[in-house]
């Protein structure tokens, strides 16, 4: 699959003069809600509404949907409110039952990204349609697999396509329910830079105060859309509660939030940049160095440890260094989560040397 200024058309096709917005409830519950909450929404920036109806859970007992009854909620709500209607399908029976109740946008889910049997099983039902489809990314953070799902949909003739970015999992306990992992969604769009994609604040933070902060980041990033979950009655959803946002809030969020050109054509603003850019090349470059020599002195104790016969991993000093560095990171401005992950990574390397010379 290669990039293509094809793959915009669906999305420049809605003509529209700000990013593109999904919104809906987290789960569809009744009729009512699917109803009122799709009319609040009809004369605002939301141009396709949202709803699951069949509700992956974690741990069985909760509520996993209402089942096919919600596509047809969503059919009235289509024909009272002219927004199209996008729900996730699992499996081709959802395809099926989704495409045969007239719903627009298919997304899949991170649950399913990860499976390479069902995204094909999905895009086998697909095949050749005229649907918008949305490939979440997977729950762990592996592009290539990503990659992958796209690759299997674009294989069956699908022309319609798009990504969203909604977290990832992480055994590491951070502010975000799906830690966000910026710069994988941001080599998915450098590989493919018509590819639309859409971030899902909802998801990434897991809490309704962030969302609005998070949004504003993926559009600072160029991001094409946003997929938010927004309930009449947030705290008494049926599924993710905390997560979910008013109509009322989501309106007055596109009032604040901030969309940025994509570059100026100002000679001063120019120039600037090329001056500030040139000091980052700078920077990079002595990073490189310093981390090249800092490995040297890793492959030395490497070899002191194969002469006496001593363990790579030391835990004691791993720790020390990293709490050290978090510290010394704060006085600088340095974020706590960025400092644990250069460092986790730099720890990483410093083992990798040391391994080859222990086990050479």
């Amino acid at each position: 699959m290669e990039n293509n200024k094809e793959l915009r058309t669906w999305l420049d096709d809605f003509k529209l003069e700000h990013p593109l917005v999904i919104a809906g409830p987290c789960s569809a519950e009744t009729e009512d809600q699917v109803l009122q909450i799709a009319n609040e929404l009809k004369d605002s920036d939301v141009s396709i509404f949202r709803a699951g109806i069949w509700k992956p859970r974690t741990r069985p007992g909760g509520f996993e949907g209402v089942g096919a009854i919600g596509l047809k909620w969503m059919q009235k709500a289509k024909a009272e409110t002219g927004l199209l209607m996008a729900t996730e399908v699992a499996n081709a029976n959802h395809v099926k039952l989704a495409i045969e109740h007239d719903i627009d946008v298919l997304w899949i889910g991170a649950r399913t990204a990860v499976n390479p049997f069902a995204i094909q099983e999905i895009a086998d039902a697909l095949e050749g349609t005229d649907k918008i489809v949305l490939l979440k990314n997977p729950i762990n953070p592996d592009l290539s697999l990503w990659i992958g799902g796209l690759e299997r949909l674009y294989n069956a003739n699908i022309k319609k396509l798009g990504v969203i970015h909604r977290g990832f999992s992480t055994y590491d306990k951070t502010k975000y329910r799906n830690n966000p992992e910026w710069q994988i969604a941001i080599d998915m769009q450098n590989r493919f830079p018509d590819l639309p994609l859409i971030c899902d604040p909802s998801h990434i933070t897991g809490r309704r105060d962030m969302i609005h902060e998070v949004s504003q980041q993926a559009l600072d990033m160029n991001y094409d859309g946003l997929i938010i979950e927004t309930h009449i009655d947030p705290d008494n959803a049926w599924s993710d509660a905390a997560q979910q946002v008013t109509p009322d809030d989501l309106k007055k969020m596109f009032v604040d939030l901030k969309v940025r050109k994509v570059s100026d054509n100002e000679g001063v603003f120019n120039q600037e940049m090329t001056k500030l850019r040139a000091q980052i090349d700078e920077f990079d470059g002595k990073l490189l160095e310093i981390l090249g020599n800092r490995m040297k002195v890793a492959d030395k104790i490497g070899e002191l440890k194969k002469e006496k016969n001593v363990a790579i991993l030391q835990n004691k000093r791993w720790n020390e260094i990293l709490g050290k560095m978090i510290l010394e990171g704060e006085e600088k401005g340095l974020s706590n989560d960025f400092v644990m992950h250069m460092f986790k990574a730099i720890h990483q390397e410093s083992i990798t040397h040391q391994e080859k010379i222990v086990n050479g």
